[in-house]
């Protein structure tokens, strides 16, 4: 695109004001296929980083308590909201009406053979996967993207092609790197869900989005 076409008072304020990564950012016209997202962590960070939901900066959530690694890029999926869609899905499944939504942007993790050292970072992911995590009684699912056009990962399809100590690994760490020295959280990864999957749970998790600004616009 040319940048006579581009609007100077909108390039002026973009540069004034930095988007706010959960509200600001666009998921991106191929979505859920191809979808914009946010990263929050790297694996070599050795804190766990977290968007301020109201600033929308990365801060401090907590240093890791353990030596977990974390085994892929991990962040979030903009204009998503895990509520009362996302739940249902769970919820329906597991035949555990109880199961409520996390209250949070839909999670992603991001495959890539590339060492990408810091996060604060948009990138083009493409779903495989995902993982049904209930921690407590909440939808706390996880998706599984490889990077878009990635040298390595780019070859699979879908989460069953993964080599199974990519998945093991994965599980693994959600279901450990929030446990504190003595205790055990009330976690669980109970499937492991594939390609169709995911996009089903993206989709809930947009609609979910929007319910929730209608809301705040209009309550």
């Amino acid at each position: 695109m040319s940048n006579k076409s581009i609007d100077p008072i909108g390039k002026l304020m973009g540069l004034r004001y930095k988007s706010h990564p959960w509200h600001g950012i666009e998921i991106g016209e191929d979505s859920p296929e191809i979808i914009t997202s946010f990263i929050e962590m790297v694996p070599t960070d050795t804190v766990k980083y977290e968007a301020d939901k109201a600033s929308g900066y990365l801060s401090i959530d907590r240093p890791q308590k353990f030596s977990s690694i974390l085994p892929a890029l991990y962040g979030f999926i903009p204009q998503t909201y895990c509520d009362t869609n996302v739940a249902k899905k769970s919820a329906t499944i597991l035949k555990r009406p109880e199961i409520v939504g996390d209250g949070d942007p839909l999670d992603i993790c991001v495959l890539t053979e590339k060492e990408i050292t810091h996060g604060d970072i948009l990138v083009q992911a493409v779903p495989i996967g995902g993982l049904r995590m209930i921690d407590g009684n909440e939808a706390d699912d996880k998706i599984i993207a490889v990077l878009k056009n990635d040298a390595v990962y780019s070859q699979y399809k879908e989460i069953t092609d993964l080599p199974e100590a990519v998945i093991n690994r994965l599980r693994h760490y959600f279901l450990t790197y929030k446990d504190m020295p003595g205790e055990k959280r009330d976690c669980e990864v109970t499937h492991i869900y594939g390609k169709k999957e995911a996009h089903d749970v993206i989709s809930r998790s947009i609609k979910d989005y929007r319910n929730f600004i209608e809301n705040m616009l209009f309550s």
